[in-house]
């Protein structure tokens, strides 16, 4: 999803960067093929600053600063060390017109503290109850520590718009019941087979399979988006 969202970014001609904060569990890299020499281990260990880890992604048009897959050590970094880490990025965010970070599932410190970052959130979800649960946790907390958030909630591997609206109507429900918010729905993408194809041939979707039903939802995300 962040690949893509990214990759129609670029095709929007918009300068953007993806940044794979998933600390520990990072897939960007692995999923385009990269083998980058620079990640994000490099720059919390000091030896670089995050502007120079910046890996231009040339088939897609966008930059890339990869995470370091595997490394658990990058999940308890500091709370200084990841408030430092979040005002770079902010200060490198001045070189772009979009930043995407890919943030890991959950309501850990290190997601949240790298979540508060952002103009918009992006929840992602299935109609999986697991998922449900798990978004409207994250949701719960986000809006309990920064009410003015504007989050807005994406179903994915849906079977169909009408069966993703329905999703969520589900977590609106819950949230408006308990919460008294109402997130938006930023879109809902499809099932699609095509997708995996791109993953295991490390090829990002719109260059792989760019009219297929998930890349046309994505990118009618992003132009719905770029309305705002």
């Amino acid at each position: 999803m962040a690949i893509t969202l990214s990759h129609a970014l670029a095709n929007l001609g918009k300068r953007t960067l993806l940044f794979d904060g998933d600390l520990g569990l990072a897939n960007v890299d692995i999923q385009l093929g990269l083998m980058p020499k620079h990640d994000l281990g490099t720059v919390i260990s000091g030896k670089l600053s995050l502007n120079q880890a910046a890996l231009p992604f040339e088939v897609g048009g966008f930059d890339i600063i990869a995470g370091r897959s595997g490394s658990g050590n990058l999940a308890n970094v500091s709370a200084g060390r990841l408030n430092t880490l979040g005002e770079d990025l902010i200060l490198l965010s001045a070189a772009y017109q979009n930043v995407v970070l890919d943030l890991g599932a959950g309501v850990d410190r290190t997601v949240r503290n790298l979540a508060n970052n952002v103009d918009k959130m992006m929840v992602i979800t299935t109609d999986e109850p697991t998922a449900l649960t798990d978004a409207y946790a994250f949701i719960k907390i986000t809006h309990m520590e920064r009410p003015n958030t504007d989050i807005r909630i994406v179903v994915n591997m849906a079977n169909s718009n009408k069966e993703g609206e329905k999703t969520y109507n589900t977590i609106l429900k819950a949230c408006e019941g308990f919460l008294k918010f109402s997130p938006q729905l930023a879109g809902v993408i499809r099932r699609d087979a095509k997708v995996r194809d791109s993953i295991r041939a490390q090829e990002p979707l719109l260059t792989r399979f760019p009219n297929t039903e998930a890349a046309n939802d994505v990118t009618n995300i992003v132009k719905n988006l770029e309305k705002d």
